[in-house]
């Protein structure tokens, strides 16, 4: 599911290993091929596996109740605060358990300090560290099936969709009956739309932990991806049968009653969603996506309305990060609407809250060097073509610093939609060829950019995949009235 672009994205790796104390690992027999959980209380490690095994299927509410014990229990246990800040609701509890774990990796094994240099790497943007991090650990625990998927989640990640699913792969043949990269691998083959394979991927899944929401709800999702609308509420459906809790079921609930044209079913799922949220974050989750829902409709007031509901619980609870991804959504929503004067003020807002917020200085210079995208934006809404490429290039030479994927690729969004507005079609075509394409917004202007540069089938084709991109984006709300539209009337 997509995050809104101007939240920092925080990918949440999983935990890998097996017990140091002596206990099996879904199976295996030779606890010493596993990564070695570090634990002085056989307590606290009784409650870490159990949330171990909640997180692993997608259940991070109810396992984040188990870490927590087991850091109670243990609090020198770095591995309990991995899932804590794996499970976090907020951003504030994540980044309190990232300090806690990192404060505690002293006196966890080799394996652990792998992951957790990883994870604070990848947090921090430093993909390289976080790279080589994952790399040691698999190389040091080449039978660990969790290693193998927590690198897959890296490549993931990257959108890098052979290397994850290679390594999912490996992660099964090492363990056959661990279910979670089989999850993994599903969404990996999706993206490469070899959808036969993620179907066979998703049922091994179901079969595997038949009593579970999850499987169901990601083979719900493909299903919705192919346009299979009402069989993938069904799905979603069964999911929700199973634990009526499962959040995400709601969210693609709604998303497909919104691909089907049915708004008002829609929001009844989130605002169901609303009604059994546990936590904050859940209860934030309902508000945006009623608000995307709006966006869909072309209801800017209403869609700003429920994100200020959103901002109003992260503000109860002093999650100033938080504040600032709902400052700059609000931003977002604003420039679309075209009203420039106020998306510029909200999108300063937005860094000035980020650099309020308890999070480490590498994730507030990204909040203010990703500032610089949203003024180039700003600049090119009101046609000052020089600010925009001045700032377009302030952001690339950043950009080019760090090398974090996601924001190379929006740096030749940048340089595609500024060569858009010039005119200059071919440039425009090869700089938003090298964007995110799981970005419909870009897909849609990536349309516009062939149709200029003479090659109709090509428009034709990439604006089909923008109207039809049936997944979770906030971006898709902005085009897809658009690109179906266009798509009837060629």
């Amino acid at each position: 599911m997509h995050i809104p672009r101007a939240t920092v994205v925080i990918l949440a790796l999983g935990v890998a290993g097996s017990a140091l104390l002596g206990c099996s690992n879904s199976g295996t027999t030779d606890a010493q091929k596993k990564v070695p959980i570090t634990t002085a209380s056989r307590k606290a490690l009784k409650e870490y596996l159990k949330g171990r095994d909640l997180q692993e299927k997608l259940r991070a509410t109810d396992a984040r109740a188990h870490f927590a014990a087991a850091a109670n229990l243990d609090p020198s246990f770095a591995r309990a605060y991995v899932g804590l800040a794996n499970t976090a609701p907020t951003a504030t509890d994540f980044f309190d358990a990232l300090r806690r774990a990192t404060a505690c990796a002293g006196q966890a094994s080799e394996g652990e300090r792998y992951m957790i240099r990883a994870l604070e790497a990848g947090v921090n943007g430093r993909p390289e560290e976080q790279l080589q991090n994952l790399t040691a650990l698999v190389q040091a625990y080449p039978d660990d099936e969790r290693a193998h998927n927590l690198l897959g989640l890296f490549y993931q990640g990257r959108q890098e969709w052979p290397q994850a699913a290679a390594l999912f792969r490996r992660a099964t043949e090492i363990n056959p009956k661990f279910s979670q990269p089989y999850n993994q691998l599903g969404y990996a083959l999706r993206f490469m739309e070899d959808y036969a394979g993620a179907e066979k991927a998703f049922t091994t899944y179901i079969e595997l932990i038949p009593d579970e929401p999850n499987p169901y709800d990601s083979y719900a999702e493909l299903l919705m991806k192919m346009g299979r609308f009402r069989e993938s509420i069904v799905q979603y459906e069964k999911a929700l049968s199973l634990n009526p809790n499962f959040a995400n079921s709601y969210i693609g609930i709604g998303n497909d009653y919104i691909f089907l044209g049915e708004p008002i079913q829609a929001r009844n799922s989130f605002t169901k969603l609303g009604f059994i949220a546990r936590n904050d974050g859940e209860k934030r989750t309902a508000h945006v996506w009623a608000a995307i829902s709006y966006l869909h409709e072309g209801n800017t007031a209403k869609a700003l309305e429920e994100v200020g509901r959103q901002y109003d619980i992260a503000r109860k609870g002093e999650d100033r990060f938080a504040m600032a991804g709902d400052l700059g959504l609000i931003a977002e929503i604003l420039l679309e609407a075209g009203r420039t004067d106020e998306a510029e003020a909200k999108f300063t807002e937005a860094v000035e809250m980020a650099q309020s917020a308890i999070v480490t200085a590498d994730v507030k210079e990204a909040a203010r060097r990703n500032g610089l995208f949203d003024k180039a934006r700003i600049a090119l809404q009101r046609k000052d073509l020089a600010g925009a490429a001045a700032k377009a290039e302030q952001y690339r030479a950043q950009v080019e610093a760090r090398k974090i994927p996601f924001e190379v690729r929006q740096s030749h969004e940048l340089l595609g939609l500024i060569a858009l507005e010039k005119g200059d079609f071919p440039t425009a075509v090869r700089e938003l060829q090298q964007a995110n394409d799981l970005d419909p917004r870009v897909l849609f202007n990536l349309s516009r950019a062939f149709a200029g540069a003479g090659n109709q089938e090509a428009a034709r084709r990439t604006l089909d995949r923008a109207a039809n991109y049936n997944a979770f984006a906030l971006n898709y709300a902005f085009v897809r009235g658009k690109a179906l539209a266009m798509l009837k009337g060629s």
